[in-house]
């Protein structure tokens, strides 16, 4: 017979947003896409302004889907948890 597993050890790893994405969606592919395109963009067109403004979107995009998204994600965890310890 096996044990439950603690809460810890679920809290863990219903906190853990990259446990739910496909390969194609965790975070080393996330920054060799954006890397890529941001190169691509110099290679194929040779402007200073346009690889700027890619590397610029890139970085937003890097920050909404490697920081900010799964902070939410671990916060909205941590609060369910704590919703469901309340009697």
């Amino acid at each position: 017979m096996t044990d439950p597993p603690s809460s810890q050890a679920s809290s863990d790893q219903t906190a853990d947003l990259w446990a739910l994405k496909p390969w194609w969606c965790q975070p080393w592919s996330i920054l060799l896409t954006g890397l890529c395109i941001s190169l691509a963009s110099w290679w194929f067109f040779h402007f200073l302004w346009l690889t700027i403004a890619v590397s610029l979107a890139v970085l937003l995009w890097w920050l909404l889907f490697l920081v900010l998204a799964p902070s939410a994600y671990r916060l909205a965890a941590e609060q369910d948890q704590l919703d469901r310890n309340i009697p």
